[in-house]
C-alpha cells in the first residue's frame, strides 16, 4: 500500500541520494585546483551534507511518528500528514527562489572581480535550483495523499 508515510520515506531517501550526488561531484570539482571550481565545490559539499542531515532527521521524525499510530490512527492521520508536509515544501520551495536570488546576486557583485566568489555565488545558484525542483516537484506529488 502506498500511502504518505512511505512517500515520506522515499522523499528523504531520494534527498540522501542528491545530497550523496552533490557531495561527490563538489569532491570532483577539487581536481580542477582553480578558484572558481573550488568556490563551486565548497557549496556542493556544504549544501550536500546539510541535505543529508536534513533527510536524516526528516526520516527519523517520520519513523517516530508513524510508530505511534495503529493502523487506523495512522490512516486517520495520514490527510493531516501530507498537508503538514506539503506546507513545508512550498515553503521550502520559495526559500529555494531566495537562494537562487542570492546566488545570483554573489555572483554578479563580489564574483565580478573575484573567481572564488564567482564560483560559490554559481554553486548557491545551482543548489537553490536543485532543490527548487525537488522541492516543487514533491510539493505537487503530496496533494495525491491527501
Amino acid at each position: 500500500m502506498n500511502d504518505i508515510w512511505q512517500f515520506q520515506q522515499t522523499l528523504t531517501r531520494r534527498l540522501s541520494i542528491g545530497a550523496g550526488i552533490s557531495i561527490l561531484l563538489g569532491l570532483g570539482m577539487f581536481l580542477f585546483r582553480t578558484p572558481l571550481w573550488n568556490g563551486i565545490a565548497f557549496q556542493f559539499i556544504g549544501w550536500g551534507l546539510i541535505d543529508l542531515l536534513i533527510a536524516w532527521g526528516g526520516a527519523a521524525g517520520t519513523r517516530k511518528r508513524r510508530a505511534r499510530l495503529t493502523g487506523e490512527q495512522a490512516a486517520a492521520a495520514a490527510p493531516q500528514e501530507a498537508r503538514n508536509l506539503a506546507r513545508i515544501l512550498w515553503i521550502n520551495t520559495g526559500l529555494d527562489v531566495l537562494y537562487m536570488l542570492g546566488g545570483a546576486l554573489v555572483a554578479v557583485f563580489p564574483g565580478a572581480s573575484n573567481p572564488l566568489w564567482l564560483g560559490t555565488g554559481i554553486g548557491i545558484f545551482f543548489q537553490g535550483a536543485f532543490l527548487f525542483v525537488f522541492d516543487w516537484v514533491h510539493a505537487i506529488q503530496a496533494r495525491r495523499y491527501r
